[in-house]
Formats: structure tokens, sequence, C-alpha cells
């Protein structure tokens, strides 16, 4: 199953979101309103962040959307 392309987040909309709806609180950054915005800020943490950073989001998104916990081992062989 597939699913939607996230939405887009108005600087409006984003204003409104609680803290806790953040994976780094503090720096309002990678919201984690909805499982689609959750599992796009573990893609971009993996992009841009340090290895610690990337961790707490992690524990972050696997917190508050369980179902989206890391099952594999990374990149399969070929």
């Amino acid at each position: 199953m597939k699913e939607p392309p996230v939405a887009k987040l108005t600087s409006m909309q984003r204003k409104k979101l609680p803290k806790k709806s953040f994976a780094l609180p503090g720096a309002r950054r990678y919201p984690i309103d909805t499982k689609a915005r959750a599992r796009n800020a573990l893609a971009r943490a993996a992009q841009n962040e340090s290895k610690s950073t990337q961790k707490t989001i992690r524990a972050k998104v696997t917190k508050r959307y369980p179902s989206l916990k890391k099952t594999g081992g990374g990149r399969r062989k070929k």
C-alpha cells in the first residue's frame, strides 16, 4: 500500500504546531505530526545530520510511531 505524498506545511500551520510535534523541539526542526512527515524526517536526517542527531530523531519518531521502528539491517547485498 503506497502512502500519499507528504502535504505541504505552510509557515502558519508550522507555527501552530506544538513543540512535541517536532523531532528536535528546541530548534522546531523535523515536524513529526503525521506518520508521513515522521518518515520524511527520518529520511532528511539521514541525509543531513550527524549520527547522534539521527539517533535522537529516530528515538522521537519511534516513540510516537512505534510501527516505524527500523526492522532491516541497512542496505541489501546484491
